[in-house]
């Protein structure tokens, strides 16, 4: 790739699951083949501002309870809350107890149900809950799962089946190139592999997580919905996320070492 047509990927990657502000341009079906690849670095830069923030809190000895739910609101101010909307049109779907192919208009109903209301409550009290018990060691790691989210959430978009003929998730796995979902199993991997370097238990714990994970989020959506969608895809994400906090929570309790 050129510098210039990585420059105008990683502008659209940013400019499409974050806030922050980029250089505008018309974008190209060139500029969206490795768009993907950079998806990542979304979760790169949210786990650096969160250890910014994170070394913030130990200078001006900030509290527990507002260092958590601050470090809670990084990721929506950094992505707008892109990844929890399809996280809560996913839910309200999957309570309706409908047809396939009521779910997936469920998927596309702007309006939000009660269901979502709840599950979305509960998501933040168990993730805040579980990120309130990790060490300084524990969320050197969490910061990671960020970039390994993206690196997973991206991958199933270009590789499994989808559920429809147009959407978002439809729209980047057509124009995606074919080396994309193989830069972002390396991505992932080598995320994993440094969190091994830190702590080979929480980095085992990763890869199963990562693992199983992944494979029973085909199986499910194939069953559920008939392939992934973009919504689907956030609430894979925002799941994954849930998920390796609280398997670093459950490894520091289980082994001492953070």
């Amino acid at each position: 790739m050129k510098i210039a047509s990585v420059f105008k990927s990683v502008t659209v990657a940013f400019s499409m699951y974050s806030r922050i502000p980029m250089p505008r341009f018309r974008w190209e079906t060139e500029d969206m083949r490795y768009h993907l690849c950079f998806f990542p670095w979304v979760g790169g830069v949210i786990g650096i501002l969160e250890y910014l923030w994170f070394l913030g809190v130990a200078r001006l000895e900030i509290g527990p309870t507002a260092a958590t739910l601050i470090a809670l609101s990084i990721p929506i101010l950094v992505t707008g809350g892109f990844h929890l909307d399809g996280f809560m049109d996913t839910c309200d779907a999957l309570s309706s107890w409908r047809t396939r192919e009521e779910r997936l208009q469920i998927l596309s109903d702007p309006h939000i149900g009660a269901f979502a209301v709840i599950r979305l409550a509960l998501f933040g009290l168990i993730y805040g809950a579980a990120l309130s018990e990790l060490t300084a060691e524990g969320r050197i790691l969490w910061m990671g799962s960020f970039f390994l989210s993206r690196c997973l959430s991206g991958y199933t978009v270009v590789a499994f089946p989808k559920a429809k003929k147009t959407g978002l998730a439809r729209t980047e796995s057509d124009t995606a190139a074919r080396r994309t979902a193989c830069i972002l199993l390396l991505q992932g991997g080598l995320c994993i592999a440094w969190m091994m370097w830190r702590s080979p238990a929480a980095g085992g714990t990763v890869l199963a997580i990562a693992l199983l994970g992944t494979l029973h989020y085909r199986r499910f959506c194939g069953t559920k919905f008939g392939g992934i969608t973009g919504d689907l895809a956030g609430w894979f994400l925002c799941r994954m996320e849930l998920a390796m906090v609280l398997g670093l929570w459950a490894v520091g309790i289980l082994t001492g070492i953070f």
